[in-house]
């Protein structure tokens, strides 16, 4: 049991290395614009037939708005994926 104990303690021994680091940063950051774009979107669209039923005159003008809306939102969500994964890029070969 003793022999063991110092092969345990080197097998755990955590070394971080800034491209790991650089890594998790870049998917962390990837899926964060995803997520929010989508709870974004989602919400926009809750919202907008929620207007929409309740003033069905005003129909055509909610539905254009969450349209514009909701393009904005996409293309803020693929500029920060595509910083995301231009970060990840960046990795050096270790």
């Amino acid at each position: 049991m003793v022999e063991i104990l110092p092969l345990l303690q080197a097998a755990t021994t955590v070394t971080t290395s800034p491209a790991g680091l650089v890594a998790v940063g870049a998917g962390f950051g990837a899926g964060l614009a995803v997520i929010g774009a989508g709870l974004g979107i989602g919400r926009i669209g809750g919202q907008a037939v929620e207007g929409m039923a309740r003033q069905p005159e005003a129909a055509g003008r909610i539905q254009t708005a969450a349209l514009i809306l909701s393009a904005l939102i996409e293309g803020v969500a693929l500029f920060g994926a595509v910083i995301a994964f231009q970060l990840a890029g960046k990795i050096p070969n270790l």
